[in-house]
């Protein structure tokens, strides 16, 4: 596939999608992290989450035929479900940072899609908020890099406040409408005191957006002694030290230009940011009073919850958890969790979901156990697989099922009751609109103990 081309220059998206989103949690986990939560306004009235957002206006420049997703690869079926099959996604082993999700999708493209090495390659986080003409200013990259000849092009805006949440981009003796400038330096999250006096100098706020020529970084990583192959690369994932693209590549260029874009830019990654952009102030059962100004309430829960007389505040809850809070401090939620370890309640598979319902350890012999409510979707699939440290029950409550186990095919109903030992091969298809409780019993059942043979069988 031919990439878009603006004056003979291609053009590669790469969107960098990761993460847990701590700062909305309880709605956001490890597995279904914030750019999968369907809250905020669409053109159609129908809500949508940030990866749908900014997959429709990358379509709606062009330039989602030319793209491909980086995740890690406990989100690489919720990602499916919601990007659909056509968008290549790279799997991550490992969380390792974006230096190394990027040069992985360095080698895939060079590999694998066999890109030109002198075409660009754009890097986006997926929850990059802005408006289309942003993403139509993605087509410029190209030319700019091959009139500075530059090795590096990088997209900033005018900050509207002095911000200690954001990086600020220096460029060298910037001139008014001019196209591009050459970078000075960059400065990570300064205090407000420092954030003002760059604002002084016409310094940009960093919106995370890097691209360059792809023999650039092939050049950087043979330069490193790093291999160029995806499998190679994947074999040694375990060992990378967790580091930025940013500090690992951005801010040791000598030769970086950065593009001024005016409009609509945000991080929404809070929920004080976020809120206003829900589609509505109340998702899921519950109320706020009229005096309650500047209140959402965001519950996933089958409880309603009501609201009455407090101004200014976030209701969140799911089985994940519940969070009050003044959306001034909201934020420091993400510290919170950082003191506790937990087990991601609400999951999102592409196959349907699960909440778990209880989870108990016995310390005195290590085993442990765990209650989930699975759905699967009409038509929908489990994979073909096994488990080795583990065995389940399942009592089907609704819908016909049909299960796989060690090549052999069985219907289960309403009522009926099957054992899976540890070491079984199985996999679980809903005839109809499924609903069944597993019940599990092993060890280390947070972590993920499940060798797959076949995703469709």
């Amino acid at each position: 596939m031919t990439s878009p081309r603006k004056g003979g220059f291609g053009l590669r998206i790469v969107l960098l999608c990761g993460g847990s989103g701590k700062r909305l949690w309880p709605l956001s986990n490890e597995i279904r992290s914030k750019v999968f939560l369907k809250l905020l306004k669409s053109t159609n009235g129908v809500r949508e989450s940030m990866i749908e957002r900014i997959c429709r206006q990358l379509d709606e420049v062009g330039l989602l035929p030319y793209t491909c997703i980086v995740t890690h690869h406990s989100q690489v079926e919720i990602t499916r479900t919601y990007v659909g099959e056509h968008i290549p996604i790279l799997s991550e082993p490992f969380k390792r940072g974006t230096y190394a999700a990027i040069a992985l999708a360095v080698t895939y493209l060079h590999e694998k899609m066999l890109v030109d090495s002198d075409e660009t390659i754009c890097i986006l986080p997926v929850d990059t908020y802005a408006d289309s003409a942003f993403f139509q200013l993605l087509h410029r990259f190209p030319e700019v890099i091959s009139r500075s000849k530059a090795d590096l092009a990088l997209l900033g805006t005018n900050p509207t406040m002095p911000s200690d949440q954001f990086g600020y981009i220096v460029p060298v003796l910037p001139k008014v409408n001019e196209e591009f400038a050459n970078i000075d330096h960059f400065i990570e999250k300064p205090n407000e005191h420092v954030a003002a006096q760059l604002m002084e100098q016409h310094a940009l706020w960093n919106c995370g957006i890097f691209a360059f020529p792809l023999k650039y970084m092939l050049t950087y990583l043979k330069d490193k002694g790093e291999p160029a192959r995806v499998d190679s690369w994947l074999a040694k994932y375990e060992h990378l030290a967790n580091t930025s693209f940013d500090r690992e590549v951005v801010e040791h260029s000598q030769n970086a230009v950065v593009i001024k874009y005016v409009g609509l830019w945000q991080d929404v990654g809070t929920w004080k940011a976020l809120t206003p952009h829900c589609e509505q102030s109340v998702i899921g059962p519950g109320r706020i009073s009229d005096d309650s100004v500047n209140t959402h309430l965001i519950n996933e829960l089958p409880y309603p919850i009501e609201v009455i007389g407090v101004s200014d505040l976030v209701v969140a809850a799911n089985p994940d958890g519940i969070l009050i809070a003044n959306k001034e401090k909201a934020h420091l939620i993400k510290e919170r969790l950082a003191q506790v370890t937990q087990i991601p309640m609400h999951v999102e598979k592409r196959w349907g979901s699960y909440h778990i319902l209880k989870y108990w350890k016995n310390d005195e012999n290590g085993t442990e156990g765990m209650i989930k409510l699975v759905k699967l979707a009409h038509g929908k699939m489990t994979s073909y697989h096994q488990h080795q440290n583990r065995q389940k029950s399942l009592t089907i409550l609704s819908g016909i099922a049909e299960i796989l186990m060690e090549d052999k095919l069985y219907k289960l109903m309403a009522g009926d009751v099957l054992l899976i030992l540890a070491g079984i091969k199985h996999g679980i298809k809903a005839v109809t609109h499924l609903e069944f409780m597993e019940v599990l019993l092993g060890k280390e059942l947070s972590q993920e103990d499940i060798t797959r043979f076949s995703d469709i069988w």
